[in-house]
């Protein structure tokens, strides 16, 4: 059927229809303007931070390095959830610590089970350990783990509420060797990273060597009660090694006369401890003794040890830390199981890296490709996407932006990129089924049949590696 035109009729009256005037048009546009300057973007949560596309690369560099120094010495790799049950950490950290009593983002879900985000993954992986039976796998059980933690601290630099850190755990074997070759891992992962550290060591013993010590130390303080901070004041009475770690000047000065764990260690400890340097000896790894250096969480014993980094203004500052947690499978539950582990704060190790302008120049120089790929029209576009894939199954990879299409435009970014060569693809070379190579420095170019594309680039790759 045809669609006819409706006929109206001429002597109908048409309803007159108005405008609005200038001024109401005016005043429409305004308040649309208006209202689309109140929304405001959503701000940053405090504490919170982007990894911004131009971090990007620096933060690959980290996860690679760590993934290459955790392959070399055997560390399986490992992820646990973000969320986990808060008496996981309650356990296990234990009451009276910081991180329990002021900075667990401890919440209820909708279940009404009470669930925090992790604020460390040693307890995670434990309870993981627990839960999958691992103790009847071939022990140790060596993983590495990477990723985000969570603490409702005083953001500061280099410190975040959400954080991100490097660990390497060994479940299941006492042995000082063990320590030694965590230590080593930790040390020469920064030192590949160009961030030069010192160990500081100390051993808090077994945990009747520590409740012997704690004795003798609170009787200390408790004479110095005076001259302590407030907050040591209240540690005294719920954490009082964690006095020994205090930064306020006053304590400080207390510190410096109180009495040395060490010297409360029982022999098997002490003999624990010593062959535990012996070995970082063997292995060239500086360290120092730190008698005030004891870790804030509970379920450590025996060996505990922290690597320091210098600051921009010349104070050093910790960027790991790590010990034996010989109790805590046992605490959260499990068969009594031997453990030790670090953990290194990735935003505390990009400070340092920040703080040297010659490894910032080294490691913020994002690697370019040697070659560059530019195409010219839309079926060229087409055809290189299909070549970069056919490329990189070839383990080639070529730099390219698909999304300009001026040959000019491409170019000048080769040049940005210092790439040696580029590859051409235009119209004609699509239909003649060839492609271009172009060498950057002398100019010369080389046609070439597409299907060879892949030997000949893997030719100019190999004799700049030479």
């Amino acid at each position: 059927m045809i669609a006819r035109k409706k006929i109206e009729d001429p002597n109908k009256k048409v309803k007159k229809t108005t405008t609005p005037k200038n001024k109401e048009i005016k005043k429409v546009a305004k308040s649309k303007e208006k209202t689309s300057k109140s929304k405001k973007a959503p701000k940053l949560l405090r504490g919170m931070k982007d990894i911004q596309p131009k971090h990007g690369y620096l933060w690959q560099k980290l996860y690679k390095t760590a993934e290459g120094i955790a392959d070399a010495y055997g560390f399986s790799f490992v992820e646990t959830p973000i969320l986990e049950e808060a008496s996981l950490f309650v356990r296990s950290i234990g009451k009276g610590t910081d991180v329990v009593d002021k900075e667990m983002y401890i919440f209820e879900d909708r279940d009404g089970a009470k669930v925090c985000l992790r604020p460390e993954g040693t307890a995670a992986f434990a309870r993981a350990y627990v839960n999958h039976g691992m103790l009847s796998m071939p022990q140790p059980v060596k993983a590495w783990y990477y990723g985000p933690m969570f603490r409702h601290d005083r953001p500061q630099a280099g410190r975040y509420r959400q954080f991100h850190q490097f660990s390497c755990e060994s479940l299941g074997v006492r042995n000082p060797v063990v320590d030694a070759e965590l230590i080593s891992v930790a040390y020469n992962f920064l030192k590949d990273l160009g961030v030069e550290t010192q160990v500081r060591m100390n051993s808090i013993g077994s945990l009747e060597d520590r409740q012997r010590y704690i004795i003798e130390l609170v009787g200390y303080l408790r004479s110095k009660r005076s001259q302590l901070s407030e907050v040591s004041k209240t540690r005294l009475t719920k954490n009082p090694l964690r006095i020994l770690d205090s930064k306020d000047e006053g304590d400080i000065a207390v510190i410096e006369d109180a009495p040395q764990i060490l010297d409360w260690l029982s022999e098997d400890s002490k003999k624990y401890f010593m062959e535990v340097l012996e070995y970082l000896d063997d292995a060239s790894i500086p360290y120092s003794l730190d008698y005030t250096l004891v870790r804030g969480l509970d379920y450590y014993t025996d060996t505990v040890f922290e690597l320091f980094a210098e600051n921009s203004d010349g104070q050093q500052s910790a960027i790991c830390g790590g010990g034996r947690y010989d109790m805590l499978v046992e605490q959260i539950g499990g068969q009594p199981t031997p453990g030790c582990g670090f953990s290194i704060g990735l935003e505390r190790v990009l400070l340092s890296i920040h703080n040297n302008a010659e490894v910032e120049g080294l490691a913020m120089t994002q690697k370019k490709p040697t070659i560059f790929f530019a195409q010219l029209g839309e079926q060229a576009r087409k055809r290189t996407l299909t070549l970069i894939e056919e490329l990189r199954k070839k383990g080639i990879i070529v730099g390219h932006s698909l999304g300009k299409t001026a040959l000019k435009a491409q170019l000048e970014m080769a040049n940005e990129y210092l790439t040696t060569h580029t590859v051409i693809l235009g119209q004609k070379e699509l239909q003649d089924g060839t492609i271009i190579i172009r060498d950057m420095e002398s100019g010369i170019q080389e046609i070439i049949d597409q299907k060879k594309l892949g030997n000949a680039l893997q030719k100019i790759i190999d004799s700049q590696n030479k």
